[in-house]
């Protein structure tokens, strides 16, 4: 018997997939991310590139991108402790609802002049592409070689993996107002009624499933707790769940996410030994994603809407992320360096090609050339904001200095370390500083109330001309700060 009907396109496939994390390897040495690369490499094994293959089933790229996002969303609220809440949930909450939103909207606006689109498709395409990726930004601040203080990092992971509900719905709804026949007068009813049946049935499965699920894991023999079959365990489960909530009508995306962070937060050690191989399902689902989709363009298709494109890409990089970034972080008192951080690093990966793929199930008008841009606006975010996190978190001081690195951590922390216990007015008597008021509450409780914000390890205050800054925290509380008091030239002489 001929079994060369699976070993050919097994061997293809392999090969493909072996080329690509090799490429990633050498690539990720000058700061391309493996995302990107594997991207390209289905470009090129495309019918435009050396490969030649033809591929163009968008149903079975559909099927495998939500089912390769719903593993990486998994992931992520696996990893994702509670205790970042503290710092990152309500800004995070409020970037992946209304600042998906604000973004859209003026994304859709510039495309509408760009691509002469209606409103509506204008629109569209502002939902398909107006949140950030839970794959890219997982991966890429994970090898970005920074560590990134807690509140922006928390921020930004807890954006991604919240927000592609909002975008899934706002897809869907101005999907709705396209195809649905003029003056029926549904429209806005069903966007209304499916808004809130995404998110109340998403979060009620999720949270549900999670404690359900995290009972019985801390209930199994201990010979079944090994990481493999836990890693096996957690990812079915998920996935049950994910598909569960869809067929109910809710959001798989935020139910697998809020499933995750329940089971990790309470499953403890055991959750914990199967990581290694929750990472592996993780990368192996972000490389055929990314390799599928790559497939399903052809370059020469690209050029002909190339610059109105990198117009809408440009809109959105620079005009509509940081808009609705300044606008939703203004009343938590981010630092304006924070901010501009995480305006750049609103990085666009799979989830907006797997929306793109919406329209042309729909039969939308111009969903060819939707899908298209899209796709260009993933491969500009990945050039230019994928591969340059790490400069941006120095440039912008938002990345703590590692452990053996004497000189940064003086350069972030200051010469001296202080008790948080210790009384604020005995420094400033000691070191000759400004008086305080309430000279009597530990240096601790005055920083914290000078923030005004949950501090976090790498917060900054003035006292006088000398800086205090945050060194290290237990749970919400300043545990050691780090005092740096200028010099002046009198003083070097």
């Amino acid at each position: 018997m001929d079994f060369n009907f699976i070993n050919v396109p097994l061997l293809i496939a392999s090969a493909l997939l072996l080329s690509s994390v090799l490429a990633g390897m050498l690539s990720a040495r000058v700061g391309f991310s493996f995302l990107l690369i594997f991207l390209i490499a289905g470009g090129l094994a495309g019918e435009d590139g050396p490969g030649g293959l033809r591929f163009s089933d968008f149903t079975l790229s559909f099927w495998v991108g939500n089912v390769a996002l719903a593993v990486i969303l998994l992931d992520g609220g696996l990893r994702t402790s509670l205790s970042t809440f503290r710092t990152g949930l309500k800004p995070s909450l409020l970037l992946a609802t209304v600042g998906v939103l604000i973004t859209a909207l003026l994304t859709g606006l510039g495309a509408m002049l760009l691509l002469d689109l209606s409103w509506q498709q204008g629109m569209l395409l502002g939902a398909i592409v107006g949140s950030t990726d839970a794959a890219a930004v997982f991966a890429l601040l994970k090898t970005s070689g920074v560590q990134l203080n807690e509140r922006v990092a928390a921020t930004l992971e807890i954006e991604s993996g919240m927000n592609d509900p909002m975008a899934v719905f706002l897809t869907m709804a101005f999907i709705t107002l396209i195809t649905v026949a003029p003056g029926s007068g549904s429209g806005l009813t069903m966007m209304l009624w499916s808004f809130a049946q995404q998110f109340g049935l998403g979060t009620l499965i999720g949270v549900g499933a999670g404690f359900v699920v995290s009972e019985m894991v801390n209930r199994l023999p201990r010979q079944h707790g090994g990481g493999g079959i836990m890693g096996l365990l957690l990812a079915s489960s998920g996935l049950a769940v994910f598909s569960l909530t869809g067929v109910a009508g809710g959001s798989g995306f935020l139910a697998i996410y809020l499933f995750g962070m329940v089971v990790g937060n309470r499953g403890g050690r055991r959750v914990r030994s199967a990581f290694s191989a929750m990472d592996g399902y993780a990368w192996l689902s972000q490389a055929v994603m990314f390799l599928l989709l790559g497939l399903l363009v052809t370059p020469s298709g690209l050029l002909g809407s190339a610059l109105p494109a990198l117009g809408v890409a440009a809109v959105l990089m620079f005009v509509a992320r940081p808009f609705a970034v300044w606008l939703c972080l203004a009343p938590f008192r981010f630092g304006a360096k924070e901010v501009w951080f995480i305006s750049w690093v609103g990085l666009r990966g799979a989830v907006p090609i797997v929306l793109a793929i919406f329209p042309l199930m729909a039969g939308v008008p111009n969903a060819t050339l939707l899908f298209q841009v899209a796709f260009m606006v993933v491969l500009v975010s990945l050039i230019f904001q994928g591969t340059t996190i790490g400069w941006a978190g120095r440039r912008f001081d938002v990345a703590l200095p590692d452990q053996d690195d004497e000189e940064g951590t003086r350069a972030v922390f200051g010469d001296f370390v202080l008790d948080g216990h210790q009384p604020t007015g005995l420094l400033c008597e000691f070191y000759g500083l400004p008086a305080v008021p309430d000279a009597e509450l530990p240096l601790a409780d005055w920083v914290a109330r000078r923030l005004g914000r949950p501090a976090i390890v790498g917060d900054h205050v003035n006292l006088g001309e000398a800086v205090l800054s945050v060194r290290e925290m237990e749970g919400a509380r300043i545990r050691k700060l780090g005092l740096s008091i200028p010099l002046h030239p009198a003083e070097n002489a």
